[in-house]
């Protein structure tokens, strides 16, 4: 049944030049259709790069939005309407325009996690894997670092030559997991090595043997010489692992760290997409994309 809808999915993709891209979350039948897999702004890029007029994210919203701000001529369609991002809805650019009028001189850095319209009032953007070689390098030692605070509270360990301002938001997927859960996980697997995600909250992450974001987890697990591996990011990355690296064993840090946004999307809706009844095109105005694209373009510069 599944391999049916799969051979669907790519007959029609290659009918219609659509692109799929799936973030490194999603389910592993859909990973298997998708022409990229990847975090949000590698998929982006990809997009960008690809001559597809149609593109279709396996994610999340600003997920979608990213796509659409690098590619604002093509048709993006968001698989599943549903699935967004508490962290990147927690603030808005409204807020951020007043915290920015309290702080003069502070220079915004924005995490890829954040909605189109609230990027357009940021300087720079990041992402997890580029925020501290950007903010060592940005000109000013005043920064504002925004939604996450347990990234940015990395970040500032990291760059401590820096007056880093945080505001109280983040993923709370990974913010559920406590040092407890984390001792609980080590008895339970006392040979593994520890890899967690850097919007675990500070706690956690200095107990890690490695901190990084989704890909520079999986990149140290299947280079590293240890055979045993407590993965603390979203619980699919470790079922990833279990298929690419057969001869490893691979533990959930906590099921806490499981996405309800990233789970939204099934393959079917993937299909309905592509058959035209399901999904969402992503309208962005022509103000947001210009605007937004700006702290894109200083990432970019950056790193």
């Amino acid at each position: 049944m599944i391999r049916d809808i799969q051979e669907r999915i790519l007959a029609l993709k290659k009918e219609k030049d659509a692109l799929i891209l799936a973030h490194s979350y999603q389910g592993r039948e859909i990973i298997e259709v998708a022409d990229f897999t990847g975090d949000s702004l590698q998929l982006s890029v990809m997009a960008s790069k690809a001559k597809n007029p149609v593109v279709i994210m396996c994610g999340v919203r600003f997920m979608a939005e990213t796509v659409k701000i690098l590619s604002p001529e093509k048709t993006v369609y968001l698989a599943n309407p549903i699935a967004g991002c508490p962290m990147a809805e927690q603030m808005d650019k409204e807020l951020i325009s007043a915290v920015k009028e309290s702080l003069p001189g502070y220079t915004v850095v924005a995490y890829i996690n954040t909605t189109a319209e609230l990027k357009t009032v940021c300087d720079v953007c990041v992402t997890s894997s580029s925020a501290v070689k950007i903010v060592k390098k940005i000109d000013n030692d005043k920064i504002l670092f925004l939604p996450d605070c347990n990234l940015g509270h990395y970040v500032a360990q990291q760059v401590p030559e820096k007056e880093i301002k945080l505001l109280q938001g983040g993923c709370p997927v990974h913010a559920a997991v406590t040092k407890q859960d984390v001792e609980i996980a080590k008895a339970a697997h006392p040979d593994a090595l520890l890899l967690v995600h850097p919007e675990c909250i500070p706690e956690v992450v200095a107990m890690a043997d490695y901190v990084g974001f989704t890909s520079g987890i999986m990149e140290y697990a299947k280079k590293s010489d240890a055979k045993e591996f407590i993965i603390g990011t979203e619980m699919s990355i470790t079922e990833h692992l279990q298929y690419e690296c057969p001869d490893k064993k691979f533990y959930y840090l906590s099921k806490k760290i499981l996405c309800p946004n990233m789970k939204a999307t099934t393959l079917i809706d993937v299909l309905n997409c592509l058959e035209g009844t399901g999904g969402e095109v992503i309208e962005l105005s022509e103000d947001v994309i210009r605007d937004a694209r700006k702290c894109i373009d200083r990432m970019i510069e950056l790193g």
